[in-house]
């Protein structure tokens, strides 16, 4: 009854399904694997944002490396800013709104420096391609408080001069003429003293998951619908067959079904006798 299937035809249906379904469960993972990092950064997040912050200690706690379980650590620092050796990243979105963000060298007692992300600037209205201006950092000694945070790779995207494309620290630290660690840098919570005027701060990062897992349940669930849907089709198939063959045991068996003139024929010969 279901011979049909191994037909070149029904063969070719099955592969291009089995494709479509292994494209759906490819999907379904990825969507998972992308929950699973957003449920890891928020659980750095939850343990570790609202720390009392940790002292920098070099070689236990500072940004010479960069530790995924220490993401968010807050850590106070003491030094002194560097502003020559000052730049705004460039294409930083905060809120839906496009602006800078304003990277700035702490250098320390031990000889090191730490690159410290003071905030975020909109964009300008007085010159394209520039904020309008950049608060000066605390002069003299300052204690800092910043985050723990990886940096960013290096893009392939100019940029005008005192400006960088990304938070590369590596391409950052090689225009500077002293060491700079370069595992991660500090994102500002807070400096004392505290300048009148400085960029504005990032708020909490959001602790929503999104629609990771719906969205990845919803691609294995098409792929079960497509073997579902071929199913059906090739039930279809078979119900059509049947019927081209002239047997309808559905039919013959619906009660109030008056018979055709030929079955009434066939049954008048089988009572005379003559079949």
């Amino acid at each position: 009854m279901y011979r049909f299937l191994i037909s070149r035809r029904w063969l070719a249906w099955f592969a291009l399904v089995t494709a479509l379904a292994a494209a759906c469960a490819s999907l379904g993972m990825w969507q998972l694997e992308r929950r699973n990092a957003v449920v890891s950064d928020i659980g750095r997040i939850k343990a570790n944002y609202e720390q009392s912050p940790v002292p920098y200690e070099e070689g236990t706690i500072d940004f010479a490396t960069y530790d995924p379980l220490q993401e968010w650590t807050p850590v106070k620092l003491t030094g002194e800013y560097d502003t020559a050796g000052q730049v705004v990243v460039r294409n930083r979105p905060m809120n839906g709104q496009p602006g800078y963000e304003v990277l700035t060298p702490l250098r320390l007692a031990d000889g090191s420096a730490v690159i410290i992300d003071r905030g975020w600037l909109p964009i300008g209205n007085d010159k394209a391609g520039r904020p309008d201006s950049i608060p000066a950092p605390p002069g003299g000694t300052v204690t800092v408080t910043a985050r723990i945070k990886p940096g960013e790779p290096a893009v392939n995207r100019g940029a005008p001069a005192g400006q960088v494309a990304s938070i590369d620290l590596e391409g950052y630290a090689a225009k500077l003429g002293y060491p700079v660690q370069t595992g991660a840098y500090g994102l500002m919570a807070a400096e004392d003293p505290a300048p009148a005027v400085a960029p504005a701060q990032f708020p909490k990062p959001s602790l929503n998951e999104g629609p990771h897992l719906s969205y990845s349940l919803q691609w294995f669930a098409f792929g079960v619908l497509l073997f579902v849907g071929l199913g059906y089709a090739a039930r279809q198939q078979a119900r059509l067959d049947r019927e081209e063959a002239g047997g309808r045991p559905e039919a013959a068996r619906r009660p109030g079904r008056r018979p055709t003139a030929e079955e009434a024929e066939d049954a008048l010969l089988d009572a005379q006798g003559y079949r």
